[in-house]
């Protein structure tokens, strides 16, 4: 009979214990049934995980690799039988969540009630950036990400799609002007961004074509919040998604311009996730939860 996850359990209790007879103790084994399982373990991986001493055990490079890896299964193996046996109510564990600001507050911090409604157990470590993450270096579980995504190992769901569309106070818009053409925008602040894969050109409709028009203005702001609500207070022009002005171009706090130049400028939101087969249940219960109720939202 496979007994490997036995194997893995006796491996993890001797360094965490820091020797075989403390682990034999513990088990209620004796140090040579312990010292004979570890040995047919590194010999069917064929490497070395523990460099043994007259006065204490280390971890070789393998070794470490294979203890980090196997309590994380063991923790995942008890989770799932925990989940089976008590329901999903007692799904636990920390689930870091990272979107952009505009997204997070206004698609998915309403949601996380009724999440902790069906998952209390479950704690949610939001941040809130337009920056892109690294998921394996920010130890992040869930990214939802806006625009194209680039070619990984990473797991995907789509969650929909967000037209651009140019907005501005009617306030600025009277003291200003409205502007009717692309060349207008030359005369207009234009309110931009300031990270790293931001660039200061809207696309547009010209002569008949699509180009990438530059832009200028007296604010570079590092999330679309801060764009929206210089906007409102009649700064200047903004570009932004049409489920960030929603609110404010329904209750008159924004309005319109240029919508004939402004072309199909889509983008595509998606949940990008780690783990594939191995996902753990808490972030498989985040994901089926709030996949479709933002999808609804988008579509709203």
């Amino acid at each position: 009979m496979d007994n490997r996850t036995g194997e893995m359990q006796v491996f993890l209790r001797v360094v965490e214990a820091g020797s075989f007879s403390e682990a034999a103790r513990l088990l209620r084994m004796t140090p040579s049934t312990i010292s004979k399982l570890i040995a047919r373990l590194e010999g069917r991986l064929g490497v070395r995980l523990l460099e043994r001493s007259t006065r204490r055990l280390s971890l070789t490079a393998e070794g470490q690799i294979y203890y980090e890896r196997g309590k994380s299964l063991l923790s995942e193996f008890d989770e799932v039988e925990r989940e089976l046996s008590l329901g999903a109510a007692s799904t636990g564990g920390t689930v870091r969540v990272n979107a952009s600001v505009a997204f997070g507050v206004l698609g998915l911090e309403p949601l996380l009630p009724d999440f902790w409604g069906a998952y209390p157990n479950i704690v949610v470590d939001l941040s809130l950036s337009d920056e892109i993450v690294d998921l394996y270096l920010d130890r992040t579980d869930v990214a939802f990400r806006v625009g194209s995504l680039p070619d990984s190992s990473m797991m995907a769901r789509r969650i929909g799609s967000a037209r651009r569309k140019i907005v501005a106070a009617p306030a600025y818009l009277e003291k200003h002007g409205i502007p009717v053409s692309v060349d207008d925008l030359t005369r207009h602040n234009c309110l931009g961004f300031n990270f790293r894969r931001s660039a200061p050109v809207w696309p547009l409709k010209e002569s008949g074509r699509i180009v990438d028009r530059a832009v200028n203005g007296s604010l570079l702001a590092n999330n679309g919040e801060t764009v929206r609500r210089l906007a409102i207070a009649g700064v200047g022009l903004a570009r932004m998604g049409d489920y960030h002005a929603r609110d404010d171009l329904a209750a008159g706090r924004l309005v319109e311009v240029l919508a004939d130049t402004v072309p199909e400028d889509e983008e595509h939101i998606h949940a990008l996730y780690l783990g594939g087969a191995r996902m753990p249940q808490r972030v498989r219960a985040f994901l089926d939860f709030v996949c479709p109720r933002l999808q609804a939202f988008l579509q709203h």
